[in-house]
């Protein structure tokens, strides 16, 4: 696959770039909600959690960088064994 469909910037969005000290010539914005957010403390991005005890992801740009693909590609199979997916239903 060539990165052609692994990275690409929505500069029309009125949210880009989302995270604050971005930088919108490096931004993706393929996942702009990350699908690692589901592995809690796993995902392995950059993360705090509120003294509510929400998590936090506002810091992290690891979703959002050119190498950010590659990184939540390799977390899914991760979320599939949390959500129990692949699994045969009885």
């Amino acid at each position: 696959m060539t990165g052609n469909s692994r990275f690409f910037s929505n500069t029309g969005c009125e949210y880009f770039p989302c995270h604050k000290g971005a930088d919108p010539e490096n931004f993706n914005c393929m996942f702009c909600f990350c699908p690692l957010y589901a592995l809690g403390e796993e995902c392995g991005g950059d993360f705090t959690y509120t003294e509510g005890g929400i998590k936090d992801c506002s810091q992290c740009l690891i979703p959002h960088s050119r190498e950010g693909y590659e990184h939540v590609i390799a977390g899914f199979a991760g979320i599939a064994a949390v959500s129990g997916a692949g699994k045969p239903s009885k």
